[in-house]
């Protein structure tokens, strides 16, 4: 028996022990989690958890789901075809507006990994270097605004740039010279593909420039199912996940990558290990100033309608 394999049954034999509440159902319950996207290292706690069995000892069987389409997670958990689903809190607040019956319910990533990003020897040092460049977007909207906010705290604005929607293509517009900056990459991703690279990023944080911080991977539940009581358990399931990963994410590697083989690069491996320290280390934990702070940014920007009260977008379910 592997090392990993000895060490994550250890675990789940300790955490069996003090599992409490959540001792096992007779017949677990089916729970159906739907990703943003495909399988990537960001939900490594949803992974660790079910290697650990915590969402066994929570009497839940759990189903993590890869979407055929980004867009569709939010939509088909509206519709009831899901139990959670996994989504961001930029998108939460246009998901509201839209009137879709959602509510952020829990956190997984609670560190923003966005950002703005240029290549090293192009003259681009500071962020007022972009003048008369173009920057690469993919959505409509809010990239554009949260590209405008940047800009303008250094004395620049929209009319200073080109925008060019590239079409989720960052890394190869970045590196056909098709624009000069992109924003969209991930400092756990795409900003560590162009350092593996050797492109030298430069990469500049929206929240260093007039941005509000932000969650960046957010979880949801209907509105009409806040009630169910399977969802305090699986909070608490992914918790336990959370707090084993933090003290023995190798272990979690090897079974996360022998359960996905084609993550098993040099670029994922690198992603896993940037993101310690992302991981919300209570998922089920509201920062109420966070999310009203960045509604007001939404609403005053005009990319939402109505500025409504906090539960209306986000609620704390206690785990």
């Amino acid at each position: 028996m592997s090392l990993h394999r000895r060490t994550l049954l250890s675990a789940a034999a300790a955490s069996a022990a003090l599992a409490g509440p959540f001792a096992r159902a007779a017949t677990p319950q089916k729970f159906t989690v739907l990703l943003d996207w495909f399988v990537n290292p960001d939900h490594g706690p949803l992974f660790a958890a079910k290697y650990i069995g915590a969402y066994a000892r929570a009497g839940l069987d759990v189903a993590l789901i890869a979407p055929t389409d980004p867009d569709l997670p939010p939509r088909l958990l509206a519709a009831g075809k899901a139990d959670v689903a996994l989504s961001y809190q930029t998108q939460l607040y246009l998901l509201v507006d839209q009137g879709l019956p959602v509510r952020r319910i829990g956190t997984l990533i609670d560190k923003p990994l966005n950002t703005l990003t240029a290549l090293g020897g192009r003259g681009i040092a500071t962020l007022h270097d972009l003048k008369g460049k173009k920057i690469g977007y993919s959505i409509a909207g809010v990239e554009e605004v949260l590209i405008g906010t940047m800009l303008k705290s250094v004395g620049l604005g929209l009319s200073d740039v080109t925008l060019v929607n590239v079409n989720f293509n960052l890394v190869s517009s970045l590196q056909s010279h098709a624009v000069d900056a992109v924003i969209g990459t991930y400092r756990t991703y795409e900003d560590i593909q162009l350092a593996q690279a050797g492109l030298n990023p430069v990469i500049f944080l929206p929240e260093d420039y007039g941005v509000p911080p932000s969650d960046e991977l957010i979880m949801l539940a209907n509105l009409k199912a806040l009630g169910n009581p399977a969802l305090p358990r699986f909070l608490a399931a992914v918790r336990e996940g959370a707090a084993y990963l933090a003290q023995h994410g190798d272990a979690v590697l090897a079974q996360f990558l022998k359960d996905n083989p084609s993550l098993n690069d040099r670029l994922d491996i690198a992603s896993w290990h940037a993101l310690p320290g992302a991981f919300a280390a209570d998922p089920a934990k509201l920062d109420a100033v966070r999310y009203t702070r960045y509604r007001d940014f939404m609403f005053a920007a005009g990319l939402i309608k109505k500025s409504l009260p906090l539960d209306t977008y986000a609620v704390e379910i206690k785990a």
